[in-house]
C-alpha cells in the first residue's frame, strides 16, 4: 500500500511528462495507476487494434527545403481513390507527373523548347493551361512565346475571334505571339484602319494565313492599301491568301478593290455591302485579272460555320474570354447607382453591343457580291486546246489533200496529149 502511494507521489511530481498508463501486477491481478486520483484501479486490459502510425500522422513532400517560406502542404502528390468497401486509399503519383507539375508551375522560367519532343511538350502545355499560367499578365505571355516559337501551328492553327473585340484589346500581345496561323476570323470587331493587329497581318509570322475574315471592321481603301503593300511591292505578307471576306465595310470603294488584285492565289472573295460605285465594272475587272467568277448564290466559305479555334491553346482562348467577361460584370455599386437614377426619375443610357445580325440581314436582302474560282476552268482550257489542236490537224490534212490534188492535176495536165501527138505516136 505504501509502495503504491510512493509511486503515485512520484507520478504527481513528474506530471509534466506524459508517460501514459502504468500497469502493476499485485496478487496475480493487473492494476493501472490512476494519476488523477493517485490510487490504483482494477481494470481488465482491452485489446487495441494495431496502428502503424499514430493519430494525426501526415506526410509532407517539400520540393524546396532551402526556402522555409516556400514550404506548403502539398496534397496533389497523391492519388486518392475509394475501394468497393468505401475505404479511402491513396497512392503516390509517378515521378514523371511530379516533374511535369513542377515544371508547369515554373513554366515562365523555361529558356527554350526548340528541339524538345512535341508529345511531352503538349502534356506540359496542358498542365500549365490547367493551372491557368497563360492568363497571367507578364509571365503568361513569356511562357506562351516559348511554345509558339518552338511549335508554331501545333499551338494554334486556327483562331476565331468573331465579335470578341474585348479579348483582342486585353490580350493583343498574346494574340500577336501566335505563329503559322492558317485561319483568322476577326469579323464584327470594328478594328478600323489604324489597329495594331491589322498591321501585324503584314508580318512574316502570319504569311501562312490562307483564310482571313474581316467582315464589319470599319475598313476603308487606306486600310486595304496598307494591308496589301507588302504583297504588291515585296511579294511578301499575305501572298498565300485563298479566302478573303471584306463584306459590310461601306468605306471600301472601287479604288480599294484595285489593291486586292495583287492576291493572285485567291479562290473566294466577298465584297458584299461595300461602297462600290460601278459594280459591273468591278465584276469584270475581278474576272479578267484574278479569274474569279461572280456567284449568284451565297457561298458556304463565308457562313462562318467552319471557322473555329483549333490547337493546344483552344482552352487558353476560352480562359481569356471568361476572364474578360468576369471583369465587365456589373458591380453592386453600379446597380445601386442605377436604382437611384430610377428612383429620381432619370433614365440611364445603356450601351448595347453592336452585333452583326443586322449587317447579315442587309447583305442577304441586297444580294451577294461573292466570287469564286471555277474548278473546271482548267478542264475547259484543256478541252479548248484539244479542240483547237483537232481543228489544226483537220486544216493540215485539208491542206495536204489540196496540195496532193494540185500535184495530181498538174501531172494530169502535163500528161494530157494533143491530137498531133497521138498521130505522131501512131506512125511508129
Amino acid at each position: 500500500q505504501n509502495w503504491t502511494r510512493g509511486m503515485s507521489y512520484c507520478l504527481h511530481s513528474e506530471s509534466h511528462l506524459d508517460t501514459g498508463p502504468i500497469y502493476v501486477r499485485e496478487n496475480g491481478k493487473l492494476h493501472v495507476v490512476n494519476q488523477g486520483a493517485g490510487g490504483i484501479q482494477n481494470v481488465t486490459p482491452k485489446t487495441r487494434p494495431f496502428r502503424l502510425f499514430s493519430r494525426g500522422f501526415s506526410v509532407e513532400l517539400c520540393m524546396n527545403r532551402e526556402d522555409d517560406r516556400a514550404r506548403r502542404q502539398r496534397t496533389d502528390h497523391f492519388i486518392f481513390t475509394y475501394t468497393k468497401e468505401g475505404n479511402l486509399r491513396y497512392s503516390a503519383k509517378s515521378l514523371f507527373s511530379l516533374v511535369l507539375g513542377y515544371i508547369s508551375d515554373n513554366v515562365d522560367h523555361i529558356d527554350s523548347l526548340i528541339g524538345f519532343p512535341e508529345q511531352i511538350a503538349e502534356k506540359l502545355f496542358s498542365a500549365a493551361e490547367a493551372r491557368q499560367k497563360f492568363t497571367e499578365p507578364v509571365t503568361g505571355l513569356r511562357a506562351l512565346q516559348k511554345f509558339t516559337e518552338a511549335y508554331g501551328s501545333l499551338v494554334l492553327c486556327s483562331l476565331c475571334l468573331r465579335n470578341r473585340y474585348l479579348v483582342i484589346s486585353e490580350k493583343l500581345e498574346e494574340i500577336k505571339s501566335f505563329r503559322e496561323l492558317t485561319c483568322l476570323d476577326l469579323s464584327c470587331c470594328k478594328l478600323g484602319d489604324e489597329h495594331e493587329l491589322l498591321e501585324h497581318l503584314t508580318k512574316e509570322a502570319l504569311s501562312s494565313v490562307k483564310r482571313l475574315l474581316l467582315k464589319d471592321n470599319s475598313l476603308s481603301d487606306a486600310g486595304l492599301r496598307r494591308m496589301t503593300a507588302p504583297v504588291r511591292v515585296l511579294k511578301k505578307g499575305l501572298e498565300n491568301l485563298l479566302v478573303l471576306d471584306l463584306s459590310c465595310n461601306p468605306k471600301i470603294t472601287d479604288v480599294g478593290i484595285g489593291y486586292l488584285l495583287s492576291f493572285k492565289k485567291l479562290n473566294c472573295l466577298d465584297i458584299s455591302e461595300t461602297g462600290l460605285k460601278d459594280v459591273n465594272a468591278v465584276i469584270k475587272r475581278i474576272q479578267m485579272q484574278i479569274g474569279l467568277v461572280h456567284s449568284k448564290v451565297p457561298l458556304k466559305e463565308f457562313d462562318h460555320s467552319n471557322c473555329k479555334t483549333e490547337g493546344w491553346a483552344e482552352q487558353t482562348v476560352l480562359q481569356w474570354e471568361q476572364a474578360v467577361m468576369e471583369a465587365i460584370k456589373p458591380q453592386d455599386t453600379l446597380r445601386s447607382r442605377t436604382a437611384a437614377l430610377h428612383f429620381y426619375g432619370k433614365t440611364h443610357r445603356i450601351e448595347e453591343v453592336v452585333k452583326c445580325t443586322l449587317a447579315e440581314a442587309e447583305t442577304k436582302a441586297s444580294g451577294n457580291l461573292q466570287f469564286y474560282k471555277e474548278k473546271v476552268q482548267n478542264c475547259h482550257l484543256s478541252l479548248q486546246k484539244e479542240v483547237a489542236g483537232s481543228h489544226e490537224l483537220k486544216n493540215n490534212k485539208k491542206r495536204a489533200l489540196a496540195e496532193q490534188e494540185r500535184e495530181r492535176t498538174s501531172k494530169q495536165k502535163h500528161l494530157c496529149l494533143t491530137v498531133e501527138d497521138w498521130d505522131l505516136l501512131n506512125t511508129y
